[in-house]
């Protein structure tokens, strides 16, 4: 069983949590409609725009997948199943969970998943 002190664990998904809150407020606008008044922007700068409107919503659907992770992992913290691997049961390497606090899997069935 790994050392995990509960406290710690909840600031570090917290923090995470906000920085993951800050960085979608701020990439908001670059997700928004493009205009594409062909009047006022060449064909490439649209094209660019567009380019730059996928990329920000690929980005923003990637943090509210991560967001759910960690209110997961805080779930699991809470239920107190936290860093127990959710295929096998055992428990997750101390140092796995210290480098990804939301991490579901032991390495064994991560790498069977993945197949």
């Amino acid at each position: 069983m790994p050392a995990i002190d509960p406290d710690k664990v909840r600031a570090q998904l917290e923090a995470l949590r906000d920085e993951i809150v800050q960085a979608a407020d701020s990439a908001r606008d670059a997700a928004q409609t493009v205009d594409l008044d062909q009047t006022r922007v060449g064909r490439l700068s649209r094209m660019d725009a567009l380019q730059g409107q996928a990329m920000a919503q690929a980005s923003a659907q990637r943090q509210a997948a991560l967001l759910d992770e960690i209110e997961e992992a805080l779930q699991r913290l809470e239920e107190g199943s936290y860093g127990r691997c959710l295929e096998c049961g055992e428990w997750i390497a101390e140092g796995r969970l210290e480098i990804d606090p939301v991490v579901r899997y032991c390495i064994k069935c991560a790498g069977k998943l993945e197949q």
